[in-house]
C-alpha cells in the first residue's frame, strides 16, 4: 500500500468519525431540548404563596403546560421590581396603586384576549386582628378601619407598654393598604405613624411576610393588618382574633400581569388564561373549606373586582 492510499484512508475515516460525532451531537441536542420543559418565572404576594394556594395551582400548571414554574414570593413592591428588572416574566399582585405605576412606566404587556395589562383573578379582604383583650377598643362598636385606626393610634400613644401595632413595612400590598387606611384616617403616614408613632414605640415595623408579620404581633399581643386567607392558614397557631373586618377599603383584589422585560410571552398569556380557567375559578372558590370552613380566597367577580 503506497503512502499516498494510506493517508487518503485516514482522511476517509476521519470524515465518517467527523460526521459520526455531529449527529450524535444533534441527536442529543434533539433530546435534551424534548425532555427540558420550558422555564416560566413568576414573583408573587407572600399570601399567595404563606396560605399554600401556588402549592395547589403549581403542579396543575406544570402539567398542563409542560412548563416549569418557578416561583419567588415577595412583597407586592418587590415583586414589581424584578418584573421592571425582567428578573421574572409575570407578577401576581396585590396593590393596584403600584400595579398602575408598573403599567404607566411601560413595564407590562397587554395579555391577550383580555384588552388589558392588569387581569384580576381573585380577591379576599383584609381585616384588622389583634389580641382578644382588645387593649385599644376597636371591637364591637361597628367601627371602620379608620375610626379602628385611629383608636390604635390614640391610645398607643398614651400606653405604649399595652397597645402596639406591628406593620409589614415593607412596601408589599398589604404595607400599601395599611398606608391608605391611615391616610384616609386623616393621618400623614410618613410623619405621624412611620415617625412619630415610631418614636412613641407603640408602631412597629417588621420588614417581613404577612405570615411572619403575624407571628410576630402575636408574640408582642399587638395589632396588624393582615389578609384573612392568610390569617386563616395562621389561625391554628396564634393567639390573635380578628377585631375589625368590614369597610369598602378592606377589599384585596389580586392581579396578573406580564412583565414587558420578561421572556416567554405565549407561555406568560397561559398563565394568565390558566389562572381565569372555570376549573381553576372552581379550585379557588373551594380553596381552604375542608380545613378552615371557609374559602382563604374567592374567585374573580367583575362586579366586586373589575373588568377585564
Amino acid at each position: 500500500m503506497t503512502l499516498e492510499v494510506s493517508i487518503k484512508k485516514i482522511s476517509m475515516k476521519t470524515k465518517v468519525i467527523a460526521v459520526a460525532v455531529i449527529a450524535v451531537a444533534v441527536i442529543v441536542s434533539v433530546i435534551v431540548a424534548t425532555s427540558v420543559p420550558a422555564v416560566l418565572r413568576v414573583a408573587t404576594t407572600t399570601s399567595l404563596d404563606d396560605t399554600g394556594l401556588w402549592d395547589a395551582l403549581e403542579p396543575i400548571f406544570e402539567q398542563r403546560y409542560d412548563v416549569d414554574l418557578q416561583i419567588t414570593a415577595k412583597g407586592t413592591g418587590m415583586a414589581l421590581e424584578l418584573g421592571q428588572r425582567g428578573d421574572v416574566d409575570v407578577v401576581t399582585v396585590h396593590d393596584p396603586a403600584q400595579e398602575a405605576a408598573f403599567i404607566a412606566g411601560d413595564y407590562a404587556l397587554e395579555a391577550e384576549g383580555y384588552n388589558a395589562t392588569r387581569v384580576p383573578w381573585a380577591y379576599n379582604y383584609f381585616i384588622i386582628v389583634g389580641p382578644e383583650a382588645d387593649p385599644a377598643g376597636i371591637s364591637g362598636r361597628n367601627l371602620t378601619p379608620e375610626e379602628a385606626f385611629q383608636k390604635i393610634q390614640i391610645e398607643g400613644a398614651a400606653h405604649n407598654e399595652t397597645v402596639k401595632f406591628v406593620s409589614r413595612g415593607d412596601e408589599s400590598g398589604t404595607h400599601g393598604k395599611e398606608k391608605a387606611i391611615w391616610a384616609s384616617a386623616g393621618y400623614n403616614y410618613t410623619a405621624d405613624i412611620q415617625g412619630t408613632g415610631a418614636e412613641a414605640g407603640w408602631y412597629i415595623e417588621a420588614g417581613t411576610g404577612m405570615g411572619a408579620t403575624l407571628v410576630m404581633a402575636d408574640e408582642m399581643m399587638a395589632y396588624t393588618l393582615t389578609d384573612k386567607g392568610t390569617f386563616l392558614a395562621y389561625q391554628g397557631n396564634l393567639d390573635l382574633v380578628p377585631l375589625v373586618d368590614a369597610g369598602d377599603i378592606l377589599l384585596n383584589v389580586y392581579a396578573v400581569i406580564i412583565c414587558k422585560n420578561g421572556s416567554h410571552y405565549e407561555m406568560a398569556n397561559n398563565l394568565v388564561n390558566f389562572l381565569r380557567a372555570d376549573d381553576i375559578q372552581a379550585l379557588i372558590a373551594g380553596f381552604g373549606v375542608p380545613e378552615y370552613g371557609e374559602p382563604l380566597f374567592y374567585p374573580w367577580d367583575p362586579d366586586i373586582c373589575g373588568l377585564p
